[in-house]
């Protein structure tokens, strides 16, 4: 059974710098596609970054690009977003998600596995 927990969460200031975590355990992720989505309040879910789980292959939403970067470290199981230079429309809950037949996508339709996620609050 797959299970997605996301931490590192938190209050930054705007211009401001956080990783956020995504520990992942239940199955061997070999050919999966894991990624991150974000959820303002009042605004539909958005895709982030998305990456293989094996493979150099990473996606990112044009909004995003430049300032956050999705990792891995496959030895922990554990998926990672670094975010940059933040801004205050940055704020949103994060979700780490997975799908088979792993090629990343941007549609949130296609991930089968979520996390219950992580609160990213930035300041002005």
């Amino acid at each position: 059974q797959v299970q997605l927990v996301e931490s590192g969460g938190g209050l930054v200031q705007a211009g401001g710098s956080l990783s956020v975590s995504c520990a992942a355990s239940g199955r061997s992720f070999s050919g999966y596609a894991v990624g991150w989505f974000r959820q303002a309040p009042g605004k539909e879910r958005e895709f982030v970054a998305a990456i293989k789980w094996i493979g150099d292959y990473t996606i990112y939403a044009d909004s995003v690009k430049g300032r956050f970067t999705i990792s891995r470290d496959n030895a922990k199981n554990t998926l990672y977003l670094q975010m940059n230079s933040l801004k205050p429309e940055d704020t949103g809950v994060y979700y780490c998600a997975a799908k088979r037949l792993g090629i990343p996508t941007m549609n949130g339709g296609e991930y089968a596995y979520w996390g219950q996620g992580t609160q990213v609050t930035v300041s002005s």
